[in-house]
């Protein structure tokens, strides 16, 4: 399986969730969504993912556990972003995010 999608996606959700424990600004995004109380939550999902992620390479189900969980946490950000009309291109890197762990999902699956 290739190895780049996974590592960019655990970096990048290591980057957020742990940003959301050091930066009020993605604390004050989270009371903008209407969701104060699950940006913890988030986060915790967030990095947990990550490190499933990386786990994952070397136990094909807890990659695709990790991933999947990610693409739908992706999923329910793009819908939130669409929600409350933040529009599309600020919408997007949700969307794409939720593609990029569905592509891991689905290789993934493949080798199980």
């Amino acid at each position: 399986m290739d190895t780049i999608p996974i590592w960019l996606s655990s970096i990048s959700f290591f980057f957020f969730g742990i940003s959301y424990f050091t930066s009020q600004y993605l604390k004050d995004e989270f009371k903008r969504y209407g969701l104060e109380k699950f940006g913890p939550l988030t986060a915790t999902l967030q990095i947990m993912g990550a490190v499933g992620l990386l786990v994952g390479l070397k136990i094909p189900l807890i990659l695709s556990v990790a991933s999947g969980g990610l693409a739908i946490l992706m999923l329910l950000g793009f819908g939130v972003r669409i929600k409350i009309r933040d529009g599309f291109w600020l919408s997007l890197p949700s969307l794409l995010f939720a593609l990029l762990n569905g592509y891991i999902l689905y290789n993934s699956l493949q080798i199980t």
